[in-house]
């Protein structure tokens, strides 16, 4: 199986730039059982898909604002997008800059924190911030919101609010899990009168989501590691949503991530640590029902995930629909509302 097996053409003016006024207001393509038809929806609709005993499980991940900019003790300019906060003060960060900066020397933020290189594991390095004040004051203070590289702007202030879920409450991504963003608690309030409960998995999300694969054989491709946390109060939920014959839906490919993470023998365990999980056609997903899911870029990893839960042949050819309607593609874009190929 080869990476370009998984390619499509999107115009790059559909690329969406800037979220819409209401979170719901989004485009949602229903790609349902075969042999139906997909239709064209919008994500306010969603309630009219599921019933009563459903289980929505989301990422409650909370984005940080984790590009910073400063200038190494050379003078060099600098731009940090971390990738990890770890233990004590160290952190794990893409640094881009003319000269790659060397162990032991200073980086200086434009708000004056001092953060030190400690060394450098493949792509990301390990810095050091120094001082006493805690990390996530000066990354409020400092820090801007790490909007993806197809986004061709500046975050804005509006950004800080509208590239979070209205459910975020764990800090630690560096990227949102978009599917998320089309929620708002109006359409919160339609799917708990609908009688859907609701779960949360967390995972946070990191920078090397947006990493091309390198290799064009997709078994040749090692991915990212990403840590996440599936608790025991889910597991509770699963167990006595699929007991009582309701549908598991995953409010974006990081829950599909998570789930299959920490399914042991067709049972879901609770698991907290690091993932590395691999989802391509071939892979059968046994953890969920329905995916909400936004659309993913040319020749990815989440688009292969999505293509391994509905069918390779059934995504592309929805992706073709999509564009030839003109859909918003990406973070800011518009959704899919997907039933697995076997259903």
């Amino acid at each position: 199986m080869k990476k370009s097996d998984f390619h499509f053409d999107l115009p790059p003016e559909l690329v969406a730039q800037a979220p819409l006024a209401e979170r719901s207001a989004r485009l949602m393509l229903v790609l349902p059982p075969a042999p139906q038809g997909m239709s064209d929806r919008q994500v306010r609709d969603l309630p009219e898909f599921l019933r009563a005993g459903d289980l929505l499980v989301f990422n409650d991940t909370r984005v940080i604002p984790a590009r910073l900019h400063g200038n190494k003790d050379s003078g060099g300019r600098v731009e940090i997008l971390l990738e990890r906060v770890g233990e004590g003060r160290e952190v794990r960060a893409q640094v881009g800059a003319s000269k790659s900066p060397k162990p032991a020397s200073g980086i200086v933020l434009e708000d004056g924190t001092r953060l030190t290189v400690l060394g450098r594991d493949g792509e990301f390095y390990r810095l050091r911030f120094e001082g006493e004040e805690p990390i996530a004051a000066i990354l409020q203070r400092a820090g801007r919101m790490p909007l993806p590289p197809y986004i061709q702007r500046e975050a804005a202030q509006s950004d800080a609010e509208r590239y979070q879920t209205v459910f975020a409450r764990e800090p630690g991504a560096v990227a949102a899990p978009t599917a998320g963003l089309h929620f708002d608690d109006a359409l919160l309030d339609a799917l708990r009168a609908r009688g859907v409960e609701f779960g949360h998995v967390t995972l946070h999300v990191g920078a090397g989501t947006f990493q091309p694969m390198r290799s064009e054989s997709v078994q040749d491709h090692v991915m990212h590691s990403e840590w996440l946390n599936v608790g025991a109060q889910l597991c509770m939920q699963v167990a006595r949503t699929r007991a009582a014959g309701g549908r598991v839906i995953a409010v974006g490919t990081t829950v599909v991530r998570s789930l299959e993470t920490a399914m042991r023998d067709d049972e879901l365990l609770p698991y907290a640590g690091e993932t590395r999980i691999f989802i391509f056609p071939g892979y059968r997903i046994r953890s969920v029902d329905l995916l909400l899911t936004n659309f993913h870029l040319p020749e990815s990893t989440l688009l292969m995930l999505v293509s391994a839960f509905a069918g390779r042949a059934r995504i592309l050819s929805a992706y073709r629909h999509a564009v030839a309607q003109g859909y918003r593609f990406f973070s800011y874009g518009d959704a899919m509302l997907l039933y697995p190929e076997a259903a």
